[in-house]
């Protein structure tokens, strides 16, 4: 198997190539540290079978990027191996053609092993990325698996509203309550949640 890394960070880069080639199962003839680079290198290689792309790079981001590549070399796969964990990245990197989404310190064995998954019809995606995937589909199942089981219906909604920013007077409107009333349903969503402001009920919301 032919692949290529583009990453910036060249310990991560060097040390991904050095493992890939000192295997029998594949080649890495071009690792760089941007997607401009790997566009104007790959050219002058006969075959492409996988490119591992970083997402925060010099220049043109990694999720830029698949485009690109996708567009250029449509029978390629890209893999995103970055440290963004977050809804945003997972699904920006899926929307723009994503073939899998590993974290930067899954084992390099692991990695290896997503390759060649990847060739017999696999995703190579980690586990916490395939958890925010399957809750995205079903939130309900996520609040109960982060511990938001002991929120009622309406206190789900004023997180909601905190979430998106609002003033208590705003989400008193919203609802058609009034501000005492979203005043203690905030008091019993930090109790349940087990924060002690607005900023950790809502951080806490975010990563679910």
């Amino acid at each position: 198997m032919n692949i290529a890394i583009v990453e910036d960070n060249k310990v991560i880069r060097e040390g991904l190539q050095l493992y890939f080639e000192s295997d029998s199962e594949f080649k890495c003839e071009i690792a760089v540290d941007s997607v401009e680079s790997f566009l104007k290198n790959v050219n002058f290689i006969s075959e492409l079978d996988v490119v591992l792309l970083d997402i925060n790079l010099p220049g043109m981001t990694g999720i830029e990027g698949i485009r690109h590549i996708k567009h250029q070399f449509p029978d390629v796969y890209v893999i995103m191996l970055t440290i963004y964990k977050d809804k945003e990245h997972v699904f920006d990197a899926l929307k723009e053609g994503s073939d899998g989404y590993l974290l930067k310190h899954t084992p390099l064995n692991e990695i290896k092993e997503g390759l060649l998954q990847i060739l017999q019809d696999g995703a190579p995606i980690s586990p916490i990325i395939a958890r925010k995937v399957i809750s995205y589909f079903n939130p309900q199942k996520n609040v109960k698996e982060n511990g938001f089981e002991e929120l009622s219906a309406r206190e789900i909604e004023v997180l909601q509203a905190l979430s998106e920013g609002l003033q208590c007077k705003n989400i008193a409107d919203k609802l058609f309550v009034s501000i005492d009333t979203i005043r203690y349903h905030t008091k019993n969503i930090y109790k349940k949640l087990r924060v002690n402001s607005k900023l950790g009920a809502v951080k806490k919301y975010l990563g679910r």
